[in-house]
């Protein structure tokens, strides 16, 4: 075995072509640049199970679900009525714009009358998100205690001043200085009206001061100091130099308590932190940020009731986004695989090949190919490949290939806009329905039958239609008895569809939409839908009071306009934006109003300021509008990150409201709304997905150098027989091209990374205490 990979080797290398050469940046040029930290959160919520029941004779539960990042909602699945075991399976992806520590889930009663009742949680840490990646787990729910929900930091410094008393005896004096906070969480949606109490606590001491409370902010500067009298004993005896005595200390510590100032119902817990007075031991000075924690850090000693439990998948990636020369290497080896002859030794029919989940394998590679027009000639060759290996022809393309896989990413990304246009209304109406469709015995309800059903979930509505739209598509080649359907419920079923017109309309139908031939155009094309919700704007050209400047609106984005509605549904626009007009769209800090997640759309008349549910959504709008404004004429190269209120620009004070913007505009996007591709983004995943399956691809090589020595696969050992080699010889060549890449690749990442743990000082604000590695 051991000559094995030094003979193919050496066949390689005697084919091998010679090596192009290429510039490759100098290592650590990457540290005067840009690197893009980019997160994104994938998934499925499935189902939950074995909830508590209500205590009356009505034990049902109307529950949803919702996805938190630390405590900002960011989304929130439908309610499934009537069941301790909802089954939700609703996917979700989002790109994800902020830091956070916990990733939660929350499983919630819906309530009418009174506030939603949450049943429990599942929290996972940042770090610990890795561990459940590409699989479903059951987690056991949590309970929910107001006390342990906690987030942000806080900035604080103490010293310790000595002080001779008017007797003429020395005592210590401790300065609490509470500079600032900073990602409070929302209350009710809103900012909160935080404030903080600062308390010395020893064993026979409480003493405690309070700050301001300061108005809608999740982010107050504080910037209060506060004193306290630390006592001495009597045998204490001054020193020429400084220093503070264990037997003082060791059991003072300060403790820092954030509430929400409630006005006329109870102050809300928003986290609390103890700084142990003995942090001043050598020093006189001590200064950092800290993380606020659970009351008495969350700690629960006794036992809870079992709460349910909640079936999850989730796929958590955050990628260092190197600049694009970096990646140089690895696409050009990647672009070359349609041309690699047999398909199966090219760089990218290995990558699907060594990837333990194909669904992270399969995305950023096909819209790499996509966005450099190879995806068409590398799905034909994996396709044709399929076709050799099939024995069956009734199973062609029913497994999950790369062929199959490659086909399905390219109809969703390709596709998605025609869908949206043709079936959306249609889709929007099913789910507005509470109509039902089961036609399947098995599946009735109590009570129910064929004829006349009343209450089924959607998602179920709309599997029986895809099944009927499925069948009719085959219906000419199926014979009218019941064993040519996979369902024989579905046979009594199309007994309305045997009259030949119908058979005829939709052969004519499919053949229409599988032509390859150009048809005319009208010259008028429908706007393609890009995306809508409920959000907040403020009143256009009124003065900031109150709250009611503020007002919920329906917006809408299609590529020709942005319009908002009093409701959804609602035609007629209140007001509408033309994507030609805008200029620019940016986000807005959050000092203009004292709300979050708002930006802005600079247009041709005054700007639009708008506030997002969450910061997902804010990121969301933003990415969109960018998009599908990137190529409008005379867009703005700056602007005012803040707003333009009782007659100045608060960012800068410019008094003119027509001034120049104070802040260069941020980096345009690609102007393709309908696939919008970031090849460094792409490419670096695909590195990363080889790091994580280089044990796999060192088998694959292992198993070349085999099959070139033996002349066959050797399948004792190992799983060599599970890869796909035709011509050990070139697929030993580009595994040890991949290796190669790979390597030079990893030291410009373990550079960065030293450099990010290095750079952020322990009690900094990017990396404070409290935060757990």
């Amino acid at each position: 075995m051991a000559a094995a990979a030094p003979a193919a080797a050496a066949a390689a290398s005697s084919e091998a072509p010679a090596a192009t050469a290429t510039a490759e940046p100098e290592a650590g040029d990457e540290d005067n640049r840009e690197v893009r930290v980019l997160q994104s959160l994938r998934g499925k919520i499935c189902e939950a199970k074995n909830l508590l029941p209500y205590l009356g004779p009505n034990k049902m539960r109307d529950c949803f679900c919702t996805i938190n990042l630390d405590q900002e909602e960011v989304y929130r699945t439908q309610v499934v009525e009537k069941s301790l075991s909802p089954f939700f399976s609703e996917e979700f992806y989002f790109e994800i714009p902020r830091a956070f520590q916990y990733l939660s889930f929350y499983v919630y009663d819906k309530n009418v009358l009174q506030r939603d009742l949450r049943i429990g949680k599942v929290a996972i840490k940042k770090e610990d998100l890795c561990n459940h990646s590409g699989k479903e787990t059951w987690f056991s729910l949590q309970p929910v205690d107001s006390n342990s929900e906690v987030q942000g930091k806080v900035h604080l410094e103490l010293k310790l001043n000595e002080l001779i008393t008017e007797n003429g005896t020395v005592c210590q004096q401790l300065v609490v200085h509470i500079k600032a906070c900073h990602g409070l969480p929302l209350i009710n949606g809103q900012s909160c009206d935080p404030y903080a109490t600062v308390s010395l606590v020893g064993p026979s001491r409480n003493d405690q001061k309070k700050t301001k409370v300061k108005k809608k902010t999740s982010n107050p500067q504080f910037n209060e100091i506060f004193y306290f009298e630390v006592t001495r004993s009597s045998s204490y005896t001054r020193k020429s130099q400084f220093q503070v005595e264990e037997e003082d200390i060791e059991k003072l510590e300060i403790r820092i308590d954030l509430w929400n100032n409630g006005n006329l119902v109870q102050d809300i817990f928003l986290g609390e932190l103890k700084v142990p007075v003995n942090v001043l031991r050598s020093d006189s000075s001590h200064q950092a940020w800290y993380l606020l924690q659970p009351r008495d850090n969350g700690n629960k000693s006794s036992k809870t009731d079992d709460l349910g439990s909640l079936r999850l998948n989730i796929c958590y990636t955050e990628d260092y986004v190197l600049p694009s020369e970096y990646y140089g290497p690895l696409k050009t080896l990647l672009l070359k695989s349609p041309d690699v002859q047999p398909i199966s030794a090219s760089a990218a029919y290995i990558f699907g090949e060594i990837c333990r989940d194909k669904n992270d394998a399969v995305l950023p590679l096909v819209r790499l190919l996509l966005h450099h027009d190879k995806l068409v000639p590398f799905a034909t060759a994996v396709a044709e490949l399929d076709l050799k290996d099939t024995q069956d022809a009734n199973t062609i393309f029913r497994g999950n290939s790369l062929a199959t896989r490659c086909l399905d990413e390219m109809m969703k990304i390709v596709g998605g806009h025609y869908l949206k246009v043709t079936l959306k209304p249609i889709i929007d109406e099913i789910c507005e329905s509470s109509k039902s469709c089961e036609i399947d015995p098995i599946k009735l309800k109590e009570g129910d039958n064929v004829e006349n059903n009343k209450d089924a979930p959607t998602i179920r509505t709309l599997t029986l239609i895809s099944k009927t739209i499925q069948t009719l598509g085959s219906w000419g080649s199926l014979s009218k008895s019941k064993s040519s359907f996979k369902e024989t419920f579905m046979c009594e079923f199309f007994k309305m569809f045997q009259e030949e017109g119908y058979i005829t309309a939709v052969k004519k139908f499919l053949d229409e939409i599988s032509s390859t031939e150009t048809k005319e155009t009208s010259g008028t094309s429908e706007p393609v839908h890009l995306k809508e919700g409920e959000m907040h704007k403020r009143a256009q050209g009124r003065t900031r009071i109150g709250k009611k400047n503020f007002k919920k609106r329906w917006f809408c984005l299609t590529s020709r306009e942005l319009t908002y509605h009093k409701q959804p549904g609602r035609k007629d626009a209140i007001y509408t934006i033309p994507v030609k007009n805008i200029l620019a769209v940016e986000k807005l800090e959050e000092s203009s109003f004292s709300k979050k997640n708002m930006f802005q759309v600079i247009h041709t008349e005054k700007p639009l300021y708008v506030q997002a549910n969450n910061c997902v959504e804010a990121n969301e709008w933003i990415d969109v509008l960018c998009r599908v404004s990137r190529c409008n004429q005379n867009r703005l190269s700056s602007y005012h990150p803040s707003a333009y209120i009782n007659g100045s620009w608060l960012c800068c004070q410019e008094t003119s409201e027509n001034a120049v913007g104070c802040k260069p505009c941020t980096a345009g996007v690609p102007a393709d709304i309908q696939i919008d591709i970031d090849e460094d983004r792409e490419t670096e995943r695909i590195y990363s997905l080889f790091t994580l399956s280089l044990l796999k691809l060192q088998k694959m090589e292992e198993a070349c150098g085999t099959i070139a020595v033996y002349q066959g696969p050797q399948k004792e050992p190992d799983d060599y027989s599970n890869f796909v080699i035709e011509d050990s010889v070139t697929t030993f060549k580009t595994i040890q091209q991949i290796k190669s890449i790979i390597e030079k690749l990893d030291e410009p990442h373990e550079k960065y990374r030293k450099k990010r743990s290095s750079s952020a000082k322990y009690g900094s604000k990017e990396n404070p205490i409290g935060k757990t590695s």
